[in-house]
């Protein structure tokens, strides 16, 4: 994998600049673990892992550990919805830090915590950004290096193309991960040639034969072209990247007048929010494990455009490696 080193794979100790980002409800662990096997590094998200592969914790990074001795990752959502799911996600991160873990990346809230308890632990942490006011806070919270979210991505896209979000925040001095849009091998070799030290994938990976997401998704992100994602207000409240599927285009994508009311008002929102994000677990788990027999929201980025099979997500990494090192040679 000679030619492929970047500030990011030196940091973490793999081969690849290729993260398999974490994805509810598609990040099972046979996907973490064939993506690490490759030389990427596979993410773990806690979520999926407990309530979706019906794996516990530990036991699951003990089964990827016991198919690859490769770096893996992990994903603390670290927003404070509830003294509850802070509590169980501190608990999460220990876990993972016992088990070896050396690799976070946090989203969503002040990254301070899970940076102090992993730098404690010799580890590394990203952050995810969609600008360079997020990313000042999260370099105050003290991570290493930022998952920068663009416009193209699936799920809470951003709102900035990757090449204006790389030089807005270069300057930050820290490894960038371009996040959105990199759906083919070509793509990934022109995200590290705008000067990312990695690329995270997301739809990609989904549309693989080690990812358990129902065939009826992977089939809609082969059909689904760029032009084919919308964004939808009705899962979490915020715009969120989907497949325009013949639901979403009955049901409309704007939140209700009554929820934009809530979402903005200042004692509501929280609970907002809550209502949003528990619809969004049932909806999103239902869809993509269960198929177009259940209501349809196939999150996806316009990284389709560059996806046209379903293949062992270890041939996506060497194909893209490749990739890289002929655009280097």
């Amino acid at each position: 994998m000679s030619g492929l080193a970047t500030a990011f794979t030196r940091q973490v100790g793999i081969e690849v600049p290729l993260i398999c980002g974490a994805m509810y409800p598609c990040s099972n662990p046979e996907l973490v673990a064939a993506v690490s096997a490759a030389g990427g590094i596979g993410i773990i998200q806690p979520i999926s892992m407990s309530f979706v592969h019906k794996r516990e914790l530990r036991e699951g990074i003990r089964w990827i550990r016991a198919q690859t001795d490769k770096p893996i990752g992990f994903n603390a959502i670290v927003e404070k919805s509830s003294s509850v799911y802070t509590d169980r996600m501190k608990k999460w991160v220990d876990i993972a830090l016992e088990e070896g873990v050396r690799f976070f990346i946090t989203a969503l809230g002040d990254p301070r915590w899970v940076a102090d308890k992993v730098h404690a632990a010799g580890g590394i942490v990203y952050h995810d950004v969609t600008e360079r006011k997020w990313a000042d806070k999260a370099l105050e919270g003290g991570v290493d290096g930022l998952i920068c979210v663009n416009k193209d991505a699936g799920g809470h896209a951003g709102t900035k193309a990757a090449a204006e979000l790389y030089a807005e925040l270069a300057s930050t001095g820290k490894p960038l991960v371009c996040a959105g849009g990199v759906g083919d091998p070509a793509a990934f070799a022109r995200a590290l040639d705008l000067g990312y030290a990695g690329v995270q994938l997301g739809t990609r990976f989904i549309a693989t034969r080690e990812c358990h997401a129902h065939d009826d998704y992977k089939q809609a992100i082969l059909r689904a072209r760029p032009e084919d994602i919308v964004l939808t207000e009705r899962i979490s409240g915020v715009p969120v990247a989907v497949i325009k599927t013949p639901y979403v285009e009955k049901i409309g994508t704007e939140a209700s007048w009554l929820m934009k009311r809530a979402l903005r008002h200042a004692k509501l929102k929280h609970y907002a929010r809550m209502y949003y994000s528990a619809k969004s677990v049932f909806e999103l788990r239902k869809a993509s494990l269960q198929g177009v027999s259940y209501k349809d929201f196939f999150q996806a980025g316009k990284s389709v455009g560059g996806i046209d099979a379903i293949e062992p997500a270890g041939d996506v990494v060497r194909r893209f490696a490749a990739a890289a090192r002929a655009r280097a040679a």
